[in-house]
């Protein structure tokens, strides 16, 4: 289960990220266009959002699961080595932190009027999201 989970939440992450890249530049691409924001952008948007939110779901699983994750946290010698810190505790709080950032962008843009506010919000929180995302991923072990 433990291999499996870690399988899903490596690439569900090639997924995720794409998706948010895309929408990105698709929402930053619909403002400076001064395009009308349609169902289908709110829709194109919420397929970011529901990658990133199952994503994060999957992660918090694995995290319990892992040997590498909540555990190394209890231990207490997780915050003495880098690579079990990112693990134990900078990778899921600031993941948690840029999905709610990125939650909080698609909510905002469902609720505001104007199209190129709506725009707004959208590329410049997921782009927030995206960068603290990328930001903590453990790369060594993720491409290694």
């Amino acid at each position: 289960m433990y291999t499996g989970l870690q399988h899903l939440h490596s690439g569900l992450a090639y997924l995720a990220l794409a998706a948010l890249v895309i929408v990105m530049i698709y929402a930053l691409i619909g403002s400076l266009g001064g395009r009308e924001f349609t169902e289908k952008d709110r829709k194109f948007a919420m397929i970011g959002f529901i990658l990133a939110h199952i994503q994060l779901l999957v992660g918090l699983i694995l995290y319990f699961v892992s040997p590498l994750g909540f555990s190394l946290l209890t231990s207490g010698n997780a915050m003495a080595d880098k690579v079990a810190r990112l693990t134990a505790l900078e990778h899921p709080v600031i993941n948690i932190l840029a999905i709610i950032i990125i939650s909080v962008g698609y909510i905002r843009a469902k609720k505001m009027t104007e199209s190129r506010a709506r725009f707004r919000s959208i590329y410049m929180m997921y782009a927030i999201g995206l960068v603290l995302i990328l930001s903590r991923i453990p790369w060594s072990s993720w491409l290694g």
